[in-house]
């Protein structure tokens, strides 16, 4: 067990289990399938993320260095939770990238999902966090993982 802290961007507490890129994560070209066909897993259909495609991040931790893609990606994200289709957590081991942090500030106001993220919690974090592994976070932004 080790525990981690970071910034928190959206507040919350959850328990999950940990999902895993040590690539940037495109928003867009990972949920958009999940958005327009329904599948309420939310399959990673991203090809250019070998980490993550195919698997499921519907009510994991998603665990990322940062996004990455076009100015859609807030929007995305705002929408997998208003559809419920999003990660339970993100937890970044970089500092939040703005579209993605107004995607997640959008959805804590406007959506009734509690997606908790948090960031700069350091390169350590991505080292020490594998699949599978269980997440809790606190109020406070400490992260521990099991």
């Amino acid at each position: 067990m080790k525990e981690f802290k970071g910034r928190v961007v959206t507040p919350g507490t959850c328990t999950a289990e940990a999902v895993v890129t040590h690539q940037g994560f495109n928003t867009l070209a990972s949920l958009q399938k999940a958005l327009q066909f329904g599948d309420k897993t939310a399959k990673v259909n991203d090809q250019n993320n070998p980490d993550l495609f195919g698997k499921p991040i519907a009510g994991k931790a998603l665990c990322l260095p940062q996004t990455i893609g076009s100015t859609t990606g807030g929007l995305v994200l705002y929408c997998a939770c208003k559809m419920e289709r999003n990660p339970r957590c993100m937890l970044f081991g970089n500092r939040i990238d703005s579209l993605a942090c107004a995607g997640a500030v959008l959805a804590s106001v406007w959506s009734d999902a509690e997606m908790p993220v948090i960031d700069e919690l350091g390169d350590g974090f991505l080292d020490y966090v594998k699949d599978g592994m269980k997440i809790t976070i606190k109020e406070d932004g400490t992260v521990i993982v099991e």
